[in-house]
């Protein structure tokens, strides 16, 4: 879909952009990402500079690189952002692993074409590879076995989308946020929270009423840890769905002391002893790569993680000038001239 582009290049539209007093949200629309709006200022002053310098159409090349280690995403949203330009981008793809300092984007043309725009391309970069390295992180420890981005609720909702496709991207399984999921091209995973057992008031019969009412291909995985015994309730639940039972869920809260290996054991053991070895233990809540290595040696066969991806800081990004009409230039502490890259692909 082509953006509407009316953009924000100088300092008198910039007084003339009116904000809505009765605005209900306050992040970015679409239009306003693509016009600019959200750029930082001096990129509006510079551009306003350049042009009554008659500058503004100067050729440069711009290379992008981050400050640490991570994985790659955010591409398809900067090359949305710059379509239409009268440039040429090439970059690496979405998933790629980088080391600080690695050229992962390069730009070249007119400056006019695209400065103003520096703010929002490294801010798309640096958020989605940030929350993308903290899903591959997991994926280093899960190996085979699925985990799920379950972090949308601790991020502003204008985000979620973004940060549960970036996971998904770095190896994620699945994503809760249902537009997050679906931007990526999968279906959102999730059954159902304490919320229904506790409304249901028993976790027996907020199983069985799961199953009547929500269609085959959901799967039945139920939480266990609402009214009484992990390992207790686990067996009611398989007892009552019995082999329409995918799973159970622990998320025992901090204040029980969350979920434990010991608790693992347990469940797991006392499933297997009571016939039901094909219920698999799904585990959510406060998860790190270090808790989910203990819970898979305890027989941990999922997982749900939420603020560790969520909370993962982005990994900032810089565009620095490399060439100016064709002529090796940049600032001190930098080397001059085109960085040698493998991997990178044009892709405007």
């Amino acid at each position: 879909m082509a953006l509407e582009r009316n953009e924000v290049n100088s300092l008198e539209q910039v007084k003339k952009l009116k904000i809505e007093k009765d605005r209900p949200f306050f992040s970015a629309q679409h239009e306003e990402i693509a016009n600019g709006a959200v750029s930082d200022i001096y990129f509006i002053r510079t551009n306003e500079i350049l042009k009554k310098q008659g500058l503004l159409e100067t050729t440069v090349t711009a290379e992008v690189f981050p400050r640490r280690d991570g994985v790659l995403a955010g591409i398809e949203e900067v090359k949305n952002l710059l379509s239409g330009k009268n440039i040429k981008v090439w970059a690496l793809k979405e998933g790629h692993a980088f080391k600080a300092k690695d050229v992962v984007m390069r730009i070249e043309g007119a400056y006019g074409e695209f400065g103003i725009h520096e703010t929002a391309l490294l801010g798309i970069l640096a958020h989605s590879s940030g929350w993308a390295t903290a899903a591959h992180e997991i994926k280093q420890i899960v190996k085979e076995k699925p985990f799920f981005s379950f972090g949308a609720r601790h991020v502003h909702p204008s985000v979620a989308p973004v940060m549960d496709r970036a996971a998904l991207i770095g190896g994620a399984s699945g994503a809760s946020c249902i537009l997050g999921a679906k931007l990526f091209g999968v279906e959102p995973v999730g059954t159902a929270p304490h919320t229904l057992f506790l409304i249901v008031g028993d976790t027996v019969k907020a199983a069985q009423a799961y199953d009547k009412h929500m269609p085959e291909d959901a799967l039945r995985l139920m939480l266990v840890d609402t009214f009484k015994d992990e390992a207790e309730e686990a067996l009611r639940v398989a007892g009552a769905l019995k082999e329409k039972l995918y799973g159970i869920r622990l998320d025992t809260p901090s204040e029980r002391g969350g979920v434990r290996p010991e608790l693992i054991r347990e469940v797991r053991a006392r499933l297997d002893q009571a016939g039901f070895q094909h219920v698999k233990i799904f585990v959510s809540g406060g998860l790190t790569p270090e808790r989910i290595e203990k819970h898979i040696e305890a027989g941990a066969d999922a997982f749900g993680v939420g603020s560790y991806i969520s909370g993962r800081p982005p990994i900032d990004m810089t565009m620095d000038i490399k060439e100016i009409n064709g002529k090796p230039a940049a600032k001190r502490g930098r080397i001059p001239g085109r960085t040698a890259v493998e991997g990178i692909e044009r892709i405007l």
